[in-house]
């Protein structure tokens, strides 16, 4: 079963190349990989790249010796394997995914959250998860931080990583509570353990995960987040058969159990 799913994304590749090769050499003798854009290139180059920030766990995480993981990671490699290429790891922002993705890399992987503002610039996949936002703090201040309006008071302190969807999400909604801009996402959550901040508002997925690694804090409602956003992932505008390929292994992998394996580990 598995050996067929794969094979049927191996036609979808040569269909989608074969389109985008007919379109770009009218009579169809295939001159070179030009036509079929964005995936006729990582194809011909043997190297598939993706950004991701490397900053964001469960999804993407970039360790102090240069070495990956998270979901994203995993799921990058196996894209790549089933393109037969080689996957290379672009680390960027969160201010620059919608900058880089075309420009430094074919598509960004990470928890990106689907929003009009990078829909505008880039073209999202079919979304892989749903999520939202929710407060994480200390479990002993979990009551005392239910509701935005408990939130959003003066003398509140909320941490934020600049440049993504938890800034824009703090910006727009509090306005009486203090926000702490914190540079660096990947020990934001220590300083809430160190009592320089009251509570984070970011997306549930993230708030479980950091729950398990660090028993003193508690997700606040996670299964019932201020917001109901998506994850997916991005790529360049007007690329609509590399949007095609991706799709159909989102399937895939869903379908294969390649999907819940990866995930299990991470998100339980």
């Amino acid at each position: 079963m598995v050996k067929t799913r794969v094979v049927a994304l191996g036609v979808v590749l040569l269909v989608v190349l074969g389109v985008g090769a007919a379109a770009a050499a009218p009579g169809g003798d295939g001159a070179g990989w030009s036509g079929a854009g964005r995936l006729g290139e990582i194809v011909a180059r043997g190297e598939l790249r993706v950004c991701g920030t490397g900053d964001y766990r469960p999804f993407t995480y970039l360790d102090s010796d240069g070495r990956w993981s998270g979901i994203d990671v995993d799921l990058a490699a196996d894209l790549a394997r089933r393109l037969s290429t080689r996957l290379t790891l672009v680390r960027t922002t969160w201010a620059k995914v919608a900058v880089d993705v075309g420009n430094r890399c074919d598509l960004v992987m990470g928890g990106v959250s689907v929003t009009p503002a990078r829909a505008r610039t880039a073209l999202f996949t079919t979304p892989y998860l749903g999520d939202g936002k929710t407060p994480i703090t200390r479990c002993a201040d979990v009551a005392k931080y239910a509701t935005l309006a408990q939130i959003d008071r003066a003398g509140v302190r909320a941490i934020v990583n600049p440049g993504g969807t938890n800034d824009q999400f703090a910006t727009a909604n509090l306005h009486h509570a203090t926000i702490v801009r914190y540079p660096d996402n990947n020990t934001i959550f220590e300083q809430l353990l160190a009592g320089r901040a009251d509570l984070m508002i970011t997306d549930a997925s993230e708030t479980r995960w950091q729950a398990r690694q660090h028993p003193q804090l508690c997700a606040v409602h996670p299964d019932q987040p201020f917001t109901q956003d998506e994850k997916a992932y991005l790529l360049p505008r007007g690329e609509d058969a590399f949007r095609q390929f991706v799709d159909r292994w989102l399937l895939e992998v869903r379908e294969d159990g390649t999907y819940a394996r990866v995930t299990r580990p991470w998100l339980g």
